[in-house]
């Protein structure tokens, strides 16, 4: 799962699964995979892989028998009360991590992107989504890396400089003189889970762009890994080396405090919509 979530992309069919009750349902299909060219719905419920019966097992056992065989997979699905046969060519999945829309307010219109990790492919959909929206000709932005862990540094790194020159410090100790690249305002919704690369961006875009944040105080995540493998496949993640903000200053064990600092109402958690949320509704309340 770590790597998969990494790389952004994975072998499989394109699914993923819940358990609810005893049933091993389909949650969601993503798009462009062979679960959804072959026709599987979100809802559907799995009752057997290459012939073996799922009932009592884990989700993660359900997942790993799907893939045991990295070539193709065999389902049998209930639907309506109805056994439908699925036959299955694993495939590369591609995982989308970067989501945007826009909000129009006051005649102002304000986009925004929302990252949930910086995997491999990130740059390249965040860099689609953000052209995508300046061709909307936004007037500010929002930048939502809220319960991002992090992920790999340099796709932190070639993000920040959509929006800072070359010659712009974005992480180092040194002080620098550089440009900015954007002309609109920019504010980063940020909470206690995000972390590493998430807190990179932030602080390069706040020190250095004058960006707003808004939220909570960040989780505090100062150090960088390297992940080591060994020839009979076990995995290492190895702390190599402390990254200091673009000021010099080093978040680890304490984050980056924000500007606005919003909770999340009670009326949200029951009931996640835009609408319900305080901290987004700030982010456009300073925008408009």
């Amino acid at each position: 799962n770590f790597n998969a979530l990494l790389n952004g992309s994975y072998n499989g069919i394109g699914v993923e699964i819940a358990k609810k009750d005893k049933d091993i349902i389909i949650y969601s299909v993503f798009d462009n995979s062979p679960a959804s060219n072959s026709g599987l719905k979100t809802g559907d419920i799995i009752k057997s892989v290459n012939g073996q019966s799922v009932d009592s097992m884990s989700t993660s056992e359900v997942v790993n028998l799907i893939k045991k065989d990295t070539t193709q997979v065999k389902l049998i699905i209930q639907r309506d009360n109805k056994e439908l046969t699925f036959d299955l060519k694993l495939n590369t999945v591609t995982l989308d991590s970067v989501s945007s829309k826009t909000f129009e307010v006051n005649n102002k219109k304000i986009g925004y992107i929302y990252i949930s990790i910086f995997a491999s492919n990130t740059y390249e959909q965040f860099k689609s989504k953000l052209e995508e929206l300046e061709k909307a000709n936004i007037d500010s932005l929002i930048i939502d890396v809220r319960y991002n862990s992090g992920g790999h540094l340099t796709t932190a790194t070639k993000i920040i400089s959509l929006f800072l020159s070359s010659d712009k410090v974005i992480y180092q100790i040194e002080d620098s003189q550089g440009t900015i690249t954007k002309e609109y305002p920019i504010v980063v919704l940020v909470n206690g889970n995000s972390a590493s690369a998430s807190e990179i961006l932030a602080s390069a875009l706040k020190e250095q762009y004058n960006a707003i944040l808004v939220g909570k105080k960040t989780y505090g995540k100062g150090t960088v890994q390297e992940l080591l493998k060994t020839k009979n496949g076990i995995q290492y993640k190895i702390t190599t080396q402390h990254w200091l903000t673009s000021k010099g200053n080093w978040i680890d064990k304490q984050g980056i405090d924000v500007d606005y600092d919003v909770e999340l109402t009670d009326k949200y958690l029951s009931n996640p919509i835009d609408e319900n949320d305080s901290q987004l509704n700030k982010a456009i309340e300073i925008l408009k």
